[in-house]
């Protein structure tokens, strides 16, 4: 039995690629401890599920109060990351604890031995560099390119250099780097060099096989983490207007501001009528509500060049539920459909006649909008599993173990 240490930010319910990697090295007989940040409360009722007969255990650093109550630590840990924010807009700084708590969490991972340790997400993958400074073995998870993401406005007070300086690092000195796509793993090669990363694709458990009795009119649904600007939805809406044959939407997610006000505000009143927003659901209850509608929506945007190279959960959980897809035309979702374009549809999202064209396409067609359901499920079985991913992310680690010392710093 190796120890494994598993550190990423945030919740384990908004982090479930961890999740997955946890509860496969758990049930593999790895001792695993997931080293979580806890600022999220509504999410600790998620979690709570979630380690509910966990093969792992999990250990948090809180910036959020108990309770009920006052905490001195998690307010402190507020406060500084508040001022490394205003510090980077204002000057420039360029410091790890503008990411979240990056010294409490180096302290943690100090303290909790381990044979590997495996971090995922921008401040974990400061931690990381860290660790190996000091001699500790330690992979990386990159599942979104940090430093290309993002709206412009949401990027001026990112310390950009750092998390470039930082990927490069650990595609230089880590045991082994991981990402979503092929796409995205060559990008990050062909900027940085180092180690090629390896593909351990955003999959899932393959669920039961939805019996999908045929609706009257078809059901999009979209869902994300947050409802907010630039996933697209302002561009499906465009089209959508002016699409001839009925059909429904569905938006699950938690609403940025007033965002959701927003968007449906400048919508006719008879698709405004036609449009449900559902509530964030536990991690375990999504994939039967995904299978309840007929169309799902990956609206990544291209010029996000993060978006645009990624393989988000989004597009590999349609597939697993037997929904038919429509994906904006990003290298990412190119990659997966070249498997089987039958199972969704690419669409160049600005172009709005060609957008609603595409879309009444697939509402007026049953049997063909039966028939990309199928191969979408296919598909699933065929390359985008949880099953499929699972013994190479064990393939990776056992070798991780057996490697040498980490690289010496540079």
């Amino acid at each position: 039995m190796s120890r494994l240490l598993i550190i990423t930010n945030g919740p384990l319910c908004r982090n479930p690629r961890v999740v997955k990697e946890a509860d496969t090295l758990g049930r593999a007989g790895h001792d695993v401890t997931v080293l979580a940040v806890r600022n999220h409360a509504p999410s600790e009722v998620f979690d709570t599920e979630l380690l509910r007969n966990a093969p792992y255990r999990r250990v948090t650093v809180d910036t959020l109060p108990p309770a009920g109550g006052f905490s001195p630590t998690a307010f402190r840990r507020r406060l500084g990351q508040w001022l490394a924010r205003r510090a980077t807009r204002v000057f420039g700084w360029q410091s790890p604890h503008t990411l979240g708590p990056a010294r409490p969490l180096l302290r943690q991972a100090r303290a909790l031995p381990a044979d590997l340790t495996i971090v995922h997400n921008e401040v974990s993958h400061c931690v990381g560099l860290r660790l190996l400074d000091e001699g500790r073995r330690v992979a990386a998870d990159i599942e979104d390119w940090h430093s290309e993401d993002l709206l412009p406005q949401d990027r001026v007070a990112r310390p950009l250099k750092l998390i470039r300086e930082t990927e490069r690092g650990l595609l230089h000195r880590a045991v082994h780097t991981t990402t979503t796509s092929h796409a995205l793993a060559a990008a990050l090669h062909d900027r940085y060099g180092g180690r090629h990363p390896d593909v351990i694709a955003n999959a899932f458990p393959l669920q039961p096989l939805p019996v999908r009795e045929p609706a009257a009119p078809p059901v999009f649904f979209w869902f994300s983490q947050t409802l907010g600007p630039a996933r697209g939805l302002e561009h499906f809406l465009a089209a959508w207007t002016h699409t001839r044959a009925p059909s429904r939407l569905v938006l699950l997610g938690e609403a940025r501001g007033d965002y959701a006000r927003e968007l449906l505000a400048g919508l006719p009143g008879d698709f405004r009528a036609r449009v449900s927003l559902l509530p964030l659901v536990p991690p375990a209850e999504l994939p039967a509500v995904i299978a309840r509608h007929d169309i799902g929506l990956a609206l990544e945007q291209p010029f996000i060049v993060n978006r645009n190279l990624t393989i988000t959960n989004k597009i590999i959980q349609y597939l697993n539920a037997g929904l038919a897809v429509v994906a904006s035309d990003t290298a990412g979702q190119r990659e997966v459909l070249a498997h089987d374009p039958q199972a969704g549809v690419l669409v160049g999202t600005h172009e709005t006649a060609a957008f609603a064209a595409a879309l009444d396409t697939l509402l007026t067609d049953r049997t063909a909008l039966a028939a990309r359901q199928h191969a979408a499920r296919r598909l699933a079985e065929r390359v985008y599993s949880w099953e499929r991913e699972a013994p190479r992310l064990l393939e990776l680690v056992e070798t991780a173990l057996r490697a040498g010392a980490a690289a010496p710093p540079r």
